[in-house]
């Protein structure tokens, strides 16, 4: 039992690290541009994964990868290109929305994944459409106005989603041949380098920019990716899994608290109204996808830390 509540805790903790990053993406935005914030904090975020890989290599065994080196790397590359839109289209959307609104927005993956399913032939369990008509419902009166257009961030962060869920199952496809630390390590290192390059041709890049925006640097590529991803593994080794799922999702709670707490959004009635469906959604949605045997549960977990 105690090992159980120590897991619970660091899930919590994990989620909490989670949620407060959307708060470190919009600060990070009051001094550099959305390509070389994301650059140096997806750099730094491999840079964090250089000590779990060599603890990996040299203080455990570890399983051979059934995949040639080269076609690893290649998989790596997709990945960070994949995670490079997804990353840019929330980074650049953020700037025009609440980290809250972009953290319930973004959430919408966990929906869209197993909905996917459908696609590939999978039953899907009413429970899961609910989950989805609850969302759908909660992201109009979340996002849309009073015009019924969506706003332009908040569109952004939409179409992310959407790349999320595209990230989510190419790293389902090939997450049983390779060694996890190493994908993820191929997949930042080519989201950085994109983000670096495109930031050159079309952002100025200052050293006052990045020194005022260091904090939200440090936060979102250590933190968010080094630290959380520790304890998303040590939480899920003991973890019930419908437990683990459940309290990660909480991290579009942390957001909400942090942006209203550290940065003074306030959210309307309606908007209220909207993250509790979506919220509700989300838990609904959930709950039987973790009975299905696709292996998608796992990757699914894995991947929220390595997006981050």
């Amino acid at each position: 039992m105690t090992m159980r509540w120590q897991a619970n805790v660091a899930l919590l903790v994990t989620a909490g690290i989670w949620g407060l990053a959307f708060v470190a993406q919009r600060v990070g935005m009051e001094y550099l541009e959305p390509f070389t914030f994301n650059g140096i904090r997806f750099l730094l975020g491999a840079l964090s994964l250089l000590p779990l890989l060599w603890w990996q290599q040299y203080r455990k065994p570890v399983a051979k990868e059934s995949l040639p080196r080269f076609r690893v790397v290649g998989i790596g590359v997709v990945a960070g290109l994949i995670l490079f839109l997804a990353a840019s289209l929330q980074q650049i959307g953020i700037v025009d929305t609440t980290a809250g609104k972009a953290a319930f927005v973004t959430s919408m993956y966990i929906v869209l994944v197993p909905l996917s399913g459908v696609l590939l032939g999978r039953r899907v369990e009413f429970s899961l459409w609910l989950g989805c008509l609850l969302s759908l419902l909660g992201l109009y009166f979340l996002c849309i106005r009073e015009d019924l257009t969506l706003a332009f961030g908040d569109l952004l962060v939409l179409l992310g989603a959407v790349f999320w869920t595209m990230h989510i199952l190419w790293i389902d496809r090939f997450a049983s041949q390779v060694q996890v630390l190493s994908l993820a390590l191929w997949q930042f290192m080519t989201c950085a380098l994109l983000s670096l390059v495109v930031a050159a041709f079309t952002e100025t890049i200052t050293l006052a920019g990045i020194k005022g925006a260091l904090s939200p640097i440090l936060y979102g590529g250590i933190g968010s990716v080094g630290i959380a991803y520790t304890l998303q593994i040590v939480g899920q080794k003991r973890a019930e899994p419908t437990q683990a799922s459940l309290i990660l999702s909480l991290e579009t709670v942390f957001a909400a608290l942090g942006g209203y707490f550290l940065l003074q959004e306030f959210l309307s009635f309606w908007e209220l109204l909207g993250c509790l469906l979506m919220m509700t959604g989300i838990v609904v949605a959930q709950i039987p996808w973790l009975n299905w045997r696709s292996g998608v549960k796992d990757s699914l977990r894995l991947e929220k830390a390595e997006i981050k």
